[in-house]
């Protein structure tokens, strides 16, 4: 059964441009693509030519927001770049771009490419999803495109967004902008996020807290964390699947 807190006594995160009040029964983290694919050798990060250890210094920090949303049994959501077996949700635009050693749907060492079902898809193991978390997979690079994500939230009633993942500049970017366009208030985690290219990152983040939050708001994971301990306890109530 997924549950939300009744509380809610908003809290603050010191955050970019100004601070961002997390509204406890409301917030929802999402984790964008951790996956195998992205993150280990052999994977199609790696067939673009991509320095994929870039990747690991967000794992940790990622994991430590999923064990403060999880005991606090407030909503998360994963998402897995992911196409069908016979890529009929993969259109040659996207499979032909760029130039790389492997493309979508080819079999590397973790089977074959972004493909949903092969073990280089999967979420890396630190940071699996548990019974009762939503995993949307998406086959486009922002994680409302052609999934059932926004019903997901509004059913359960969110309103904001706290974001992880990979990569900043493109998955994680595009799922914020979707999120701005639809109403939701998001914040990005810093430190959970990460590039293959460490300059789009930072460029990235810019970009979102410019204009007085443009797109939104962009704080450490050590804000995070003060915020929640200020934030009321679990009092839960069942919401439907």
């Amino acid at each position: 059964m997924n549950v939300l807190p009744r509380a809610s006594r908003r809290v603050v995160v010191r955050a970019r441009p100004f601070d961002f009040a997390l509204d406890p029964g409301r917030a929802a983290l999402v984790v964008i693509d951790m996956q195998r694919d992205f993150i280990e050798p052999g994977g199609f990060g790696a067939a673009l030519g991509n320095d994929v250890s870039l990747l690991a210094s967000a794992v940790a920090p990622t994991r430590a927001l999923l064990d403060a949303w999880r005991a606090r049994r407030w909503p998360v959501v994963h998402t897995r770049e992911s196409h069908a077996p016979d890529l009929s949700d993969c259109p040659p635009a996207k499979r032909e771009r760029g130039s790389p050693q492997l493309r979508i749907g080819e079999r590397g060492p973790m089977g074959r490419l972004l493909v949903r079902g092969e073990p280089g898809c999967e979420i890396v193991p630190e940071l699996a999803p548990v019974a009762g978390e939503i995993v949307i997979d998406k086959p486009g690079k922002g994680a409302f495109h052609a999934t059932g994500l926004h019903d997901e939230l509004q059913r359960r009633g969110v309103t904001q967004l706290v974001f992880a993942g990979v990569t900043t500049e493109v998955c994680v970017q595009t799922t914020m902008r979707e999120a701005n366009d639809r109403g939701y208030d998001g914040l990005l985690v810093e430190d959970a996020t990460a590039s293959y290219f460490p300059a789009f990152k930072a460029a990235t983040i810019e970009m979102i807290v410019a204009q007085g939050g443009i797109v939104g708001w962009a704080a450490p994971l050590a804000a995070v964390q003060a915020a929640l301990q200020a934030a009321p306890p679990a009092d839960t109530a069942a919401v439907p699947h």
